[in-house]
């Protein structure tokens, strides 16, 4: 399962939803997520890419879409890494 196939998993999970949303379609729009699923969700993407969303990035735009999800925890896995 690659990244992106992970990341809508998760977001799958949280919203409860079985279909999947496309690449740039915003969650929050479309009712995949809300301001109390975002913790709920980010904490799932910690988990299963272990890595660690600073508070200052706990912000609905970044996590607006699967796109910016997978482009945000890509990032943060190089960062990681280094």
């Amino acid at each position: 399962m690659d990244r992106t196939e992970q990341i809508l998993e998760i977001v799958k999970g949280v919203s409860k939803k079985k279909t999947s949303p496309d690449p740039d379609e915003s969650l929050f729009d479309s009712g995949y997520l809300d301001s109390f699923a975002l913790p709920d969700m980010i904490a799932e993407i910690e988990r299963e890419f272990g890595i660690e969303v600073p508070d200052s990035d706990l912000n609905p735009q970044k996590f607006d879409s699967i796109a910016r999800i997978e482009t945000y925890v890509s990032r943060m896995v190089i960062k990681r890494g280094t």
